[in-house]
């Protein structure tokens, strides 16, 4: 009578070869650090449209801008509101001492605010390239462990001998 074969998880972990063990191993890593990723990134969105809503309704509020801008300060809170920041502050830095605007104000306000609104585009999108390499890479690699163990299996085949009757 042969003896019950134990297809646990762990058992069939430490029945694999090491190639198998290692592959295994790097798609839990990647697996966590895609989750990791994928959970920051729903807080950081949910976080950015919060932040929205709540300048949106300020900045629509009818109230005077340069009003907003004072509350907003030199460290503002929120996507929108560094883009606000950032125009306000190059177009007071535009007026002359008489009041009036310098050449080519509009341009560097514009330029001001573009390059507020990469920073912060890119900072929503920061990791995702890492999360799209990991799903397709992870696949290959799991495919990879699955031609390992087949190919282990014929290994193991060709070295039993069998009796046909």
């Amino acid at each position: 009578m042969e003896a019950a074969i134990d297809f646990s998880i762990w058992a069939l972990f430490s029945r694999a070869t090491l190639p198998v063990k290692l592959v295994i191993i790097i798609l839990i890593l990647m697996s966590i650090w895609s989750w990791t990723i994928a959970i920051n990134k729903r807080f950081s969105i949910r976080r950015a449209r919060k932040d929205v809503f709540n300048f949106d309704r300020k900045f629509w509020s009818g109230e005077p801008l340069d009003e907003l801008f004072d509350e907003v300060g030199s460290n503002p809170k929120g996507g929108s509101a560094i883009i606000f920041s950032a125009g306000m502050t190059e177009w007071r830095r535009s007026h002359r001492e008489d009041g009036a605007m310098i050449p080519g104000a509009q341009a560097r306000i514009e330029r001001s605010m573009d390059v507020a609104l990469s920073k912060e585009a890119n900072q929503l999108q920061s990791s995702l390239g890492i999360l799209a390499s990991i799903g397709s890479v992870g696949p290959f690699v799991g495919l990879f462990c699955a031609v390992c163990v087949i190919v282990n299996a014929f290994v193991w085949l060709s070295s039993e001998q069998y009796s046909y009757r």
